[in-house]
């Protein structure tokens, strides 16, 4: 199984020196958390695949100023013709918004918290027994790198990944046993999900003058899955070089984001990275790529990325609403004609998802 993990680095990067090139394991072999732990840090550093050139790193690109926030909307608003049309100019505007109102109760948003948290306090092999495996295809598991990057760079981040809905996609080998109540509260917030994600995709068809189910029919309606992310930041010595997460837009149709009170979340607006406002049981909605297809570009995926702190590790729990592989996805024909040709290419999910991943062209 695999050990290299930012979490056990960041555990030693406060209080030793930085590894050596001289000693690292060779290419193809794994960084084991008890190598990195036999090598030194120093307080000030990390190790050198964590540094991002200057354009990326957060101490010189994000905006300092006075910066417009996310649009924060009620969900319960009474008046629909209203809700509508906040989110469909958010979604064209931003490509990401708050909700609050939601209906999911306060309650449970801290017990997902909790036990999220509590699994990546487990010792390192506990955590393991999730872990991804190293030929699968899939991207579920506990693990740290996900993305191919061409500069060999790591993100500051540990990672669990497993589907919670529809039944028949949900594999419980990557669901911890531990902490005991984990399960229980993921399949309780699944359940509230399910009601959130109706009303986003109603909501965003009717913006876009479509009939209420059109969106989420095209999306592959009940067939869509659900994949839960636990992100875990942990405190890093030097969060002006680094990031958690690089700068993307995610290959879902919706993200639906609870993070925790330490702030990261950043947006690219304006030609700025600006920082998103902690709203306390609020939940993020980002606007993927299959929505700005399915729409072709007339609501935009959000171009966002993760900054990280010195003294508090940063969760975020994002669930990524995605088609089904097969699903073959590409601009409605409601949105084509002579004037409007389509922006982007149809293609199955499955394949949209492996050249994002692997940075291929689409």
């Amino acid at each position: 199984m695999e050990f290299d993990r930012v979490q056990a680095i960041a555990s030693l990067s406060f209080d030793k020196q930085a590894i050596p090139e001289v000693i690292r394991p060779e290419k193809d072999q794994p960084d084991r958390v008890q190598t990195i732990a036999s090598l030194s840090f120093d307080k000030e550093a990390i190790p050198q695949e964590f540094i991002r050139p200057e354009k990326e790193q957060p101490a010189i690109t994000t905006f300092r100023g006075l910066a417009p926030e996310i649009p924060a909307i009620d969900l319960s608003e009474p008046d629909q013709e209203k809700l509508v049309g906040l989110i469909a100019d958010a979604s064209k505007e931003w490509g990401i918004f708050q909700v609050i109102n939601h209906g999911i109760p306060s309650d449970l948003i801290a017990e997902l918290q909790g036990v999220g948290q509590k699994f990546f306090e487990l010792p390192q092999e506990e955590k393991e027994v999730c872990a991804r495996p190293r030929d699968s295809k899939s991207i579920e598991g506990y693990g740290s790198k996900l993305q191919k990057d061409p500069q060999e760079k790591k993100s500051w981040v540990d990672h669990l990944f497993h589907r919670i809905w529809p039944p028949p996609s949900i594999n419980y080998q990557f669901w911890p046993e531990n902490p005991p109540s984990y399960r229980e509260v993921t399949k309780e917030y699944a359940k509230h999900m399910r009601d959130v994600v109706d009303k986003l995709f109603t909501t965003l068809s009717l913006g876009l003058g479509l009939e209420g189910h059109v969106l989420k029919e095209a999306a592959g309606g009940e067939q869509i899955e659900y994949m839960l992310k636990i992100n875990y930041y942990p405190p890093c010595p030097r969060p002006d070089l680094t990031l958690g997460v690089v700068a993307h837009t995610d290959l879902s149709a919706i993200t639906i984001l609870v993070p925790n009170e330490v702030p990261g979340l950043q947006i690219f607006k304006d030609d700025q990275w600006i920082e998103a406002k902690y709203i306390p049981d609020a939940l993020i909605i980002h606007i993927g790529d299959q929505i700005e297809i399915l729409s072709n570009g007339k609501y935009k995926a959000v171009l966002h990325r993760t900054t990280v702190a010195k003294d508090r590790a940063r969760m975020s729990w994002p669930v990524f609403l995605e088609p089904p592989g097969e699903l073959v996805v590409g601009p409605l024909p409601q949105f084509i004609n002579k004037d409007n040709p389509p922006k982007f290419k149809t293609k199955k999910f499955k394949d949209y998802t492996y050249c994002k991943l692997n940075k291929l062209p689409q």
